[in-house]
């Protein structure tokens, strides 16, 4: 193997070549690294579409997508009578055969969300986040290691690591499995911890974890058998501590939390196939039921425990109040997809790729080990320019942090700030924008400047004296000012009667 981890392209695999995610050689010691966060602003993602982390989950993905389409029975196949030629895989199928692997790792999902009953959320309004949920999470990553070790086989754990590398398969994993739960700092979940999960699944494909069987059997059982008991653990977080949407484009976004199950649903209801067939670009099982019946609360209702689309859409009616159009456009806006499921498939995909694995918020947090390498693959090609690497801030080094090349984002300088028409103050001259000042005004110091108009009443005069033609107008009475003497009464009847009464 050149590349371990990389897609397959042996004999082995199927005759339509779709790309597997490899298995590392167990002979063969690995260096392992702690995982760690790389992507520090917008300008990293194209990067991280470029490394060879993107190649590998994208590679996992297709192939437990693919796994989730009904199956097309060859003639040796059938059992029952010819015309039962479809098999496909319904949540608690009796169809599906689970792997010692995949049922200690769902007893895992299982455990963990018994767990919760010993963190009860405390009492008290509040909008989003119980702060319980950091008491669960402590529990968890305190018996993280013995529970790893309990429901995931110890040859996986025990990898072989190359001499000098201090870290170890068990570190790698119990990374992405702790981040797939949601953040006990921010108390909110989303699409970003939903990735993370995916990652430990495949980084526990990548390290011989699951059995390797035909058709893609037991990467179906790995979404029916652990994923959708994740989901479920995911769901009763959400309710009892009240966890708050992460990365979330409220209304316009598909979901609050969630993504991949509507990958997964969407391909239960697809056209069956055969293993040696191409994957269908539109159409659907013939009994599947129709895209638009989402907005039925009651279509909704008998399918959500058969089908991971129609679950999700369940939690969503759980939660949120009021029309589906409303609480929900996006999804609604895809219900009216004429071309069927496999064309709302496809479209998911492409979909996950740019509004999560593309979308900054969502991915900053991912964490980069070895499984999920940083390094460039040296055959991606380069993505278009997007969003969120040209409306980024630029990237600087401050001095102040004391750590050569650490990426800040630092403040705009004066010069990039200050307006098109600013110049030097040594520059003011001519071409200076002309002041704002009345048109009598002149500049300070010129001879000839005229004063400012007077402002004075139009009787005012210089200050000479009153006299004839000169100063204020009298304010005085009209009556003439006799001293000693209290001016005429306005109201003579009752100032004679007050002189009467005093002469008597």
């Amino acid at each position: 193997m050149t590349d371990q981890g990389s897609r397959t392209t042996d004999a082995s695999k199927s005759s339509t070549s779709r790309p597997e995610l490899d298995i590392l050689d167990p002979t063969v010691p690995h260096a392992f690294a702690s995982p760690a966060k790389r992507i520090n602003e917008g300008h990293d993602v194209p990067a991280f579409l470029t490394s060879k982390a993107y190649d590998r989950i994208m590679t996992f993905l297709f192939q437990v997508n693919e796994a989730m389409y009904p199956h097309l029975l060859d003639d040796e196949e059938q059992q029952g009578p010819k015309s039962a030629t479809v098999e496909q895989w319904e949540l608690n199928g009796l169809n599906v055969k689970f792997s010692d692997a995949v049922v200690k790792l769902g007893g895992l999902m299982h455990k963990l969300e018994a767990m919760i009953d010993e963190a009860p959320p405390e009492s008290g309004p509040r909008r989003f986040g119980n702060v319980s949920f950091r008491k669960w999470y402590q529990l968890v990553e305190s018996r993280l290691p013995r529970l790893l070790r309990d429901h995931i086989d110890p040859f996986v754990l025990a990898f072989k690591t190359q001499e000098e590398n201090t870290t170890t398969a068990e570190e790698e994993l119990s990374a992405y499995l702790l981040g797939s739960f949601g953040s006990p700092q921010r108390l909110d979940y989303g699409t970003g911890h939903e990735l993370s999960f995916l990652a430990f699944l495949g980084g526990t494909w990548m390290l011989g974890g699951f059995s390797r069987r035909a058709d893609g059997e037991e990467e179906r059982s790995i979404v029916l058998g652990i994923f959708e008991p994740y989901l479920h653990l995911i769901r009763r977080l959400i309710q009892v501590y009240n966890l708050e949407p992460a990365g979330s484009h409220g209304v316009w976004g598909l979901d609050d939390h969630s993504f991949l199950p509507y990958i997964f649903g969407s391909a239960q209801y697809c056209p069956a196939v055969s293993s040696t067939e191409p994957l269908p670009q539109t159409g659907s099982l013939p009994d599947a039921p129709d895209p638009a019946d989402v907005a039925k609360a009651n279509v909704v209702a008998e399918y959500r425990d058969r089908n991971m689309y129609f679950g999700a859409v369940g939690f969503i009616y759980d939660v949120k109040k009021g029309p589906f159009w409303e609480h929900s456009p996006i999804l609604f806006d895809i219900s009216g997809v004429r071309a069927g499921w496999a064309k709302i498939n496809k479209g998911m995909i492409k979909m996950y790729n740019a509004e999560v694995l593309s979308k900054f918020p969502v991915v900053q947090h991912f964490p980069f080990g070895s499984l999920f390498s940083w390094d460039q693959d040296p055959n991606a090609a380069r993505p278009p320019p997007s969003s969120n690497s040209t409306h980024q801030p630029s990237t600087r080094s401050d001095p102040e942090l004391g750590q050569p090349g650490s990426t800040v984002s630092a403040p705009l300088t004066q010069e990039e700030t200050k307006a098109p028409w600013a110049k030097p103050p040594a520059a003011a001259s001519a071409a200076s924008v002309p002041m704002s000042a009345a048109p009598w005004a002149k500049m300070a110091g010129d001879a000839t400047a005229a004063t400012l108009p007077t402002t004075a009443a139009p009787w005012a005069r210089p200050d000479v004296g009153r006299g004839a033609g000169g100063g204020i107008p009298s304010t005085a009475a009209p009556w003439p000012s006799q001293a000693g003497k209290a001016p005429p009464s306005m109201f003579p009847r009752a100032a004679d009667a007050r002189r009467s009464k005093d002469e008597r």
